[in-house]
């Protein structure tokens, strides 16, 4: 057993401190709820 935490190997592949502005996040999360809204309809699922 070595005495060094896991952790310090590990290498940063991005986070959410890493991303991009929110509110691309949130808009695109709302186009995609729209389409999703649209396609249900249009296949007369609803």
């Amino acid at each position: 057993m070595t005495a060094h935490p896991a952790t310090a190997t590990r290498v940063r592949t991005g986070g959410p401190q890493e991303d991009g502005p929110e509110i691309v996040e949130h808009v695109m999360g709302w186009v995609l709820v729209a389409v999703f809204a649209m396609l249900v309809t249009q296949l007369g699922l609803l």
